[in-house]
């Protein structure tokens, strides 16, 4: 990781953001990298409500076995496998046996989505998360996670779109909330025009964060020319300076 590009974007991020919220990076390792490896989960439990944790500064480390949520397992790309039933466990359950979670309202439609799936081919055995601020040279993120309020989400998208006349430089797939933060962003990393990702509308999801954070998640090659172009763009205008004084 280039460490101007890390001091470069703290500059510019306080400049034009206030003390807004830093982002969050994930890659793939096969070395912890300075984090910490989770243990086995021994209960069920949410990437994302862990993540509070990076977010306060500390970088965490998963390995298949930390995942205590099966779905997590899966849209990072350890595992290929789903628990039983689970079109019925997405849609309207089964009588007596599940209780659904009526996201879809059948299972047909769920199966019509999962035959879309692609499995992720992993570089390392390890995914890594850390905060912007504790990235070091031995790091190489593959995508930039923000958990923006509306303001910052608002800047974050018309940044997105400034280099390009398509009108959907970002889009919202719908999916759980490890999915928006880390499935859908790692396959748009390898494309030539990359989309940022814009997620955590999973109710099951929405617990773990803020009632008014929404995340916007971009892949590296796209992060490092939003970052070349914010001294040029929207941000240096009087509209900006007007929205940018509501953000604390």
């Amino acid at each position: 990781m280039n460490k101007e590009l890390i001091s470069t974007f703290i500059e510019k991020w306080k400049k034009y953001f206030n003390n807004a919220e830093l982002p969050i990076v994930f890659y793939y390792s096969n070395s912890v990298n300075d984090s910490e490896l989770l243990p086995p989960a021994p209960k069920r439990r949410c990437m994302i409500n862990e993540l509070t944790m990076v977010r306060d500064g500390r970088s965490l480390c998963y390995a298949a076995e930390s995942f205590g949520c099966e779905g997590g397992k899966r849209y990072t790309g350890f595992s290929s496998t789903l628990r039983p039933n689970f079109e019925y466990f997405l849609s309207c359950g089964i009588e007596g046996e599940m209780e659904g979670e009526r996201y879809k309202r059948t299972p047909e439609i769920v199966q019509e989505i999962l035959k879309d799936h692609k499995q992720l081919d992993l570089p390392g055995k390890y995914l890594i998360f850390k905060r912007w601020d504790k990235l070091s040279e031995t790091d190489h993120p593959d995508a930039v996670i923000f958990f923006a309020k509306s303001d910052v989400l608002a800047g974050l998208f018309t940044l997105a779109s400034f280099d390009e006349a398509e009108p959907n430089t970002s889009f919202t797939p719908f999916g759980a909330g490890c999915s928006s933060i880390v499935y859908y962003p790692y396959l748009e990393k390898d494309k030539e025009e990359q989309r940022a990702v814009i997620g955590m509308f999973d109710p099951s999801a929405r617990v773990s964060v803020g009632p008014d954070e929404i995340t916007f998640t971009v892949p590296m090659k796209k992060f490092e020319k939003m970052v070349g172009y914010m001294d040029e763009s929207f941000l240096i205008t009087p509209t900006w300076k007007k929205i940018q004084e509501r953000i604390s």
